[in-house]
């Protein structure tokens, strides 16, 4: 924002201390993440800005005597969709938790609904005191081997670089296309570096040479490292590493130890895919810096990880630091170790305090995506998995608490020439349905580990197409939830012998509610209930690994409304093993 000579005037005279700030926060321990070290000082502010860090007077005065002085997080990826929620109530969840910046990627809205889903999450994330920037898609759909509810090319996405929250293009996510040179997907990388803008990357699985294509092109940020060897690779390449601890892929504790005295300014976080009710009860960046000290990372190197590091990563200038011309959003802490959030001020103002909001937040309950649930009929027939008597088939295993899958082969049950599912061998049936554009497509497959006991579970939360997807102990349940989930136009449903347990409506694209945070919490914590009352474990939660079960860009084996479908060989493969 460009300064006037009367703000730059007053900057100076407060500096100088000629004039009392708008405020200060006096008699503090300041946490300096340049020097990475504490000092005792006040720190002045105006018009939302630090002047001054030393001994100061104010208007405004607040005693931060035996507390901590940091600056505020920042995620440095995360769908907000994945909360369920709208920009506005999702701000209300994360800034008690010390987030006052994220850096967003709408391409889950945008596999819905096209520019129409970014333009609707920009305005609603317009005068927030959470501040919202974006990355575009890059990759909607994520695969030519999936049905998406848009297409989007360099051309739909330039006219958005303009805006001036939008950084650059979100994860990089179809690498067989970078590695190929696809005109498209040059298109979009040659557009984003036309504008001087960032690339993220998604480097799942890849390895050696694979990185260097990525950095080659100016990708520069990867949140797939699973393994402390594939982040020391991507740091050595160059890239930023993102350290990801979300609802589903937990990979901090796999991660942290790389981090050293010499690499950490290269590490930064984010949650990337989180549950409203995970953010509510066990936080968002907060819960990384938290884990990183448990870890053993010192204690401002994990704010700095959480705030700077991720500020110069994208190129936000003025965020990250407790120091003169830098933005005011600061947090005061209790304990520095327990990262004890008291206060939390966005742009110098008071937002939060001992973790309830002191701010109205006024959400924009606008859908103008309107229903996006369109199937054709059909019956069970549709759901029949053809398959020779006492025959093995390729099933998705998968793996709690990680997006990535196994591909093991198994004997399955057959009856009358047709699989069954087993809650012995605990090997469900799962189908991937089209619900954008009436094609009539329904890709199926079988899923081991899930453990459900009985009953039914869909939702159109479909990683990244958002298609329909549904598994379940029999056919007249998965039948029943696919045509209930089709009648509240979207959402989360559990249903067991024709009846509906819990449902959580999602009218905004299938992915979105038009509730308020709390709502949705209560509605989260019944399915819960009934998720355990189908024998569901409790140790992960099986809507979000059911949702990442169609995503065709991570390993190994996954499901998308066209069939099954080999990662590792990027093509589609039969259910029977063989095949």
């Amino acid at each position: 924002m460009a300064l006037s000579n009367e703000s730059i005037k007053k900057r100076i005279n407060v500096a100088a201390k000629r004039v009392e700030a708008d405020l200060v926060i006096k008699n503090g321990y300041v946490v300096d993440v340049f020097n990475q070290e504490i000092l005792q000082a006040d720190v002045a502010i105006v018009n939302g800005c630090i002047v001054g860090i030393g001994q100061y007077e104010g208007k405004t005065v607040i005693d931060a005597k035996n507390q901590y002085i940091c600056p505020a997080f920042i995620d440095g990826h995360v769908h907000i969709e994945s909360s369920m929620v709208t920009p506005s109530e999702f701000a209300k969840v994360v800034l008690p938790h010390g987030v006052t910046t994220i850096i967003a990627d709408p391409h889950e809205i945008a596999n819905v609904s096209g520019v129409e889903g970014i333009r609707f999450m920009l305005d609603t994330s317009d005068n927030l005191p959470l501040h919202v920037f974006f990355m575009l898609p890059s990759c909607v759909p994520a695969t030519p081997f999936e049905n998406a509810g848009a297409h989007l090319l360099a051309d739909d996405l330039a006219p958005f670089y303009q805006h001036p929250r939008v950084l650059g293009l979100g994860e990089v996510m179809d690498y067989p296309s970078v590695l190929h040179g696809k005109q498209q997907m040059l298109d979009k990388i040659s557009s984003a570096h036309h504008f001087g803008k960032k690339i993220d990357g998604h480097a799942a699985g890849l390895h050696n040479h694979a990185i260097d294509v990525y950095t080659s092109v100016g990708i520069k940020t990867d949140h797939e490292a699973v393994t402390a060897s594939e982040a020391k690779e991507r740091l050595q390449k160059g890239m930023y590493l993102i350290i990801r601890q979300g609802s589903v892929a937990k990979d901090l504790p796999n991660l942290i130890s790389i981090v050293t005295e010499r690499n950490a300014r290269r590490c930064l976080f984010g949650t990337d895919d989180k549950h409203i009710d995970d953010l509510i009860e066990e936080g968002s960046i907060d819960h990384h810096v938290r884990l990183a000290i448990e870890y053993g990372i010192d204690s401002i190197t994990a704010i700095t990880m959480a705030s700077l590091n991720a500020a110069e990563c994208y190129g936000l200038v003025g965020k990250g630091a407790i120091a003169p011309g830098y933005d005011a959003d600061i947090l005061i802490l209790d304990d520095l170790e327990k990262i004890k959030i008291n206060k939390v001020f966005s742009g110098g103002k008071l937002v939060v305090e001992t973790g309830k909001l002191t701010t109205e937040i006024v959400s924009k309950q606008t859908n103008m995506l309107g229903n996006s649930v369109r199937i054709n009929q059909f019956s069970k027939r549709n759901l029949k998995i053809p398959l020779t008597n006492k025959t093995q088939a390729n099933i998705i295993e998968i793996i709690p608490n990680s997006l990535v899958t196994k591909h093991v082969i198994e004997e399955v049950e057959v009856e009358d020439g047709y699989f069954i599912p087993s809650l012995q061998k605990d090997q469900l049936k799962m189908a991937v349905i089209e619900r954008h554009k009436l094609t009539g497509n329904i890709g199926l497959g079988i899923v081991k580990g899930l453990r459900l006991k009985k009953g039914a579970i869909a939702t159109t939360i479909a990683h990244d197409s958002h298609n329909l997807i549904v598994t379940g102990t029999n056919d007249d349940d998965i039948m029943f939830a696919i045509d209930s989930i089709t009648n509240i136009g979207g959402g989360l449903i559990v249903v067991c012998d024709n009846q509906i347990l819990a449902q959580l409506p999602l009218a905004i694209g299938g992915i979105l509610s038009e509730l308020d945070y709390k709502t949705v919490f209560q509605q989260l914590s019944k399915i819960n209930q009934a998720l355990i009352s189908l024998g569901a474990s409790n140790l992960f939660n099986p809507f979000l690994t059911l949702s990442f079960l169609a995503l065709p860009v991570i390993p190994q084996l996954k499901l998308t409304d066209l069939g099954l479908f080999n990662v590792q060989t990027f093509q589609h493969i039969g259910i029977q093993a063989g095949n």
